[in-house]
């Protein structure tokens, strides 16, 4: 069976997709034309079609296979993002402020090329295949959103891959063990005492205290955790101060962490508090801490889907394609599917020096792709599903 030939026969498909999507994007759980679309195309190809409620967008395509077997779920991410395009593209976003800049697009085209392949050939393999086009990745709430109605249920293995810049678009990576970290957030509210700026002693600043704490949680990273392990606690936002001549008596930060470390993540929210609360106590002021886990760690640990899926690149394209890729400290909800069943999460390379903006980072405003690399994409996809339901 030559997946090769047939996800280059499609070639066209996948790229008006891709094309159609980023002209039409749509931010997190607001993905309904998105979704529309989508259930259209699997219609179209006679796919049985399933979505979800309470009003959730997204849905899950189902083909089976010729007798009973396992099931294996593929996942494509469908937001967008709040970034205004600046790529000149002829097919660039037709809603201002709104652009498909992490790729998304790419991930829908390439799961709709091998739903159509998959769908094709549902005679020659066993089991079943769930097509799961996910909302909400970017707010990392539809993974869950979804797994509380269900879309995990029965399922026995799950797949999904990232467009990058990272490496060229003649390039794929499969590898194993950690491959995104643990993104976690959190506000903190610090309450002084106002009183006139020529009489601070008055007072209680906020403010000043504030200071102290940034400083206090950066010991976390640099003096509790394992060096050898990385860890991030940022303060992304601070607001506080009412006018230049009064001491404040409210600041309220907002911040993330990033870890690989799950049980050095379940320690960090204690950390923040204790830390937080006794600078605060130390300058007259109290602090409070709300604190929400998000997405966990993306780990490769099955390292026979590591093998099924790098075993489909050497059939495809050669060992050659196959490249290494240094963890990165972005997050995914995927990890959450991860945590219901084993998985296997890669990326796909698509950077050309003779496509301007293919170089640049996922969510910059002038962030494209080499469409070439989604031939291979959904190609591999394809291959990686008979591979593991025929248990090669």
């Amino acid at each position: 069976m030559d997946i090769r030939r047939k996800a280059k026969n499609i070639k066209d498909y996948i790229i008006e997709m891709r094309r159609y999507f980023h002209q039409n994007p749509e931010l997190s759980l607001e993905e309904f034309e998105t979704t529309k679309k989508i259930i259209e195309e699997l219609n179209k190809m006679g796919i049985e079609v399933s979505t979800f409620k309470n009003g959730l967008t997204g849905c899950v395509g189902t083909i089976k296979g010729a007798k009973e077997g396992k099931t294996l779920l593929l996942r494509a991410d469908i937001d967008a993002l709040s970034v205004l395009e600046k790529t000149n593209l002829e097919f660039a976003s037709k809603v201002k402020g709104k652009m498909h800049a992490c790729g998304h697009d790419c991930h829908i085209a390439m799961l709709l090329g091998a739903a159509k392949i998959l769908n094709e050939i549902k005679e020659s393999f066993s089991g079943t295949i769930k097509l799961f086009f996910q909302p909400a990745e970017e707010i990392g709430m539809g993974a869950k959103l979804a797994i509380e109605q269900g879309v995990m249920d029965n399922v026995d293995a799950c797949y999904g891959v990232h467009v990058t810049p990272r490496f060229a678009s003649s390039k794929i990576n499969m590898q194993y063990g950690e491959r995104m970290a643990a993104t976690d957030v959190f506000k903190l509210t610090v309450e002084g005492v106002s009183s006139h700026g020529s009489s601070p002693h008055l007072g209680h600043d906020a403010i000043v205290a504030s200071g102290a704490i940034i400083t206090g949680l950066q010991t976390i990273v640099s003096r509790i955790n394992n060096p050898l392990k990385p860890a991030v606690v940022t303060i992304g936002t601070i607001k506080g101060g009412q006018r230049f001549n009064i001491i404040a008596n409210e600041v309220v930060m907002e911040g993330n962490i990033r870890t690989f470390d799950e049980n050095f993540r379940k320690e960090i929210e204690n950390y923040i508090r204790e830390i937080s609360e006794s600078i605060a106590k130390a300058h007259g002021c109290t602090a409070k801490l709300e604190y929400r886990y998000g997405t966990g760690v993306v780990i490769n640990k099955d390292k026979n889907l590591v093998d099924i899926a790098q075993n489909a690149v050497k059939k495809l394209y050669g060992e050659e394609t196959l490249v290494e890729m240094e963890k990165i400290t972005g997050g995914e909800d995927f990890s959450l599917l991860m945590e219901k069943v084993p998985g296997i999460f890669g990326y796909i390379g698509t950077k050309n020096p003779n496509i301007p903006g293919s170089e640049k980072i996922n969510h910059h405003e002038c962030f494209t792709v080499d469409e070439e690399a989604l031939i291979r994409g959904t190609a591999v996809a394809t291959q990686f599903t008979v591979d593991y339901l025929e248990g090669k």
